[in-house]
């Protein structure tokens, strides 16, 4: 029986992954921190979780000697906790994105592969089947050389919903603006730092590493807010453009209902295109050979690469190298691009991808 940890409440993921654990047949909940101990009320309740097992002191959790640990704080706190969790000996699930600068990336790293034990960073966009099922078509040659591509994605805004995708109204959202992490500068807010990571990662994913030459951001300076609402970071390769555009604000949430523009990947190649959108049951392709447009459904995800908490309990049992999205290394040329599109977009200019 796995024993996992869940490590701060600040991101509303935390719900959603102890969840997985909850269900899972072979782990359970073994304890669950906070310093605030109602952010944890409505976990403790869903869960079941004994009072001896809820925590407002790092320590007394981390000394609960788990096999894993869950880390939902917010993002500029990452790389402290990290290397706070790190002596512990547990494995380390990072909740995205990855850190609030490459630098802090950098010390995770570090922290962790002292340890000999395994980090991964989760983009909950690497379970969605049409994305999956878009790099097995790119990675089999069906569109030949990538080329272009294009990521629109956000939500209404990051207070709309919680764990679970419980929405709340326009009124608790605009009471809870000023005082959530999500809204803060320092803390790592705005919606370039919540959802470019997503595209720029799982885009380092098709492009299997390839690294742009420059980067240009620009963001939305929204009334009233010190963080941004919406960026559009225009990455450019050897091979070409690529573009990422970030938005809290979409005219609906796209896992009840796609806005427009849909969120999720269109992504060109010489001989083709494939659309992939978040959470359909389907991608869009072209070719050279069909060019007319043709549905191809989506792959069903396997056990155990269907969800993130499964998927690493499976690396541990396992000792299976760490894949895809969530492979820090991987996730770090993400970080990267968003250090770059911040620096960019504050200077106002085209920057050099930063180490």
């Amino acid at each position: 029986m796995f024993r996992v940890v869940g490590i701060s409440f600040d991101h509303m993921h935390m719900g959603d992954l102890l969840r997985q654990v909850h269900e899972h047949p072979d782990a359970e909940i073994a304890g669950i921190f906070d310093p605030d101990r109602s952010r944890m009320q409505s976990a403790i309740e869903a869960f079941a979780i004994p009072g001896d097992r809820v925590f407002t002191d790092l320590d007394a959790c981390l000394a609960t000697g788990a096999d894993l640990a869950i880390l939902c704080s917010a993002t500029a706190d990452h790389a402290d906790m990290a290397e706070r969790i790190a002596p512990s000996g547990m494995h380390l699930f990072v909740e995205k994105p990855f850190a609030a600068s490459a630098a802090d990336a950098r010390r995770m790293i570090a922290a962790m592969e002292r340890t000999g034990r395994t980090m991964a960073i989760n983009w909950p966009l690497r379970w969605v089947a049409s994305h999956v099922t878009a790099k097995r078509l790119l990675d089999a040659g069906d569109i030949g050389e990538l080329r272009e591509i294009h990521f629109y994605d956000g939500n209404r805004g990051p207070l709309y919903h919680l764990a679970d995708k419980v929405e709340v109204t326009d009124e608790e959202v605009r009471k809870g603006k000023p005082n959530s992490w999500f809204y803060k500068k320092a803390a790592g807010g705005g919606s370039l730092l919540d959802y470019v990571g997503y595209g720029v990662t799982l885009g380092s994913w098709f492009m299997n590493g390839e690294k742009p030459v420059e980067v240009t951001c620009v963001m939305d300076e929204p009334e009233g807010l010190e963080v941004d609402e919406h960026s559009v970071t225009v990455c450019r390769y050897k091979r070409g453009l690529s573009k990422f555009e970030t938005r809290w604000g979409t005219f609906t949430d796209p896992w009840t209902l796609q806005p427009q523009p849909k969120c999720g990947f269109v992504i060109v190649g010489t001989d083709g295109t494939i659309a992939s959108y978040d959470y359909d049951d389907h991608v869009t392709v072209q070719t050279r050979a069909k060019r007319e447009q043709f549905m191809v459904p989506a792959d069903t995800l396997a056990a155990p690469r269907r969800a993130p908490v499964e998927y690493m309990l499976h690396l541990i049992a396992t000792g299976e190298k760490i894949a895809g999205p969530l492979d820090p290394k991987l996730s770090r040329i993400g970080q990267q691009i968003t250090d770059s599109a911040v620096l960019s977009a504050r200077e106002k200019r085209t920057v050099g991808l930063l180490p």
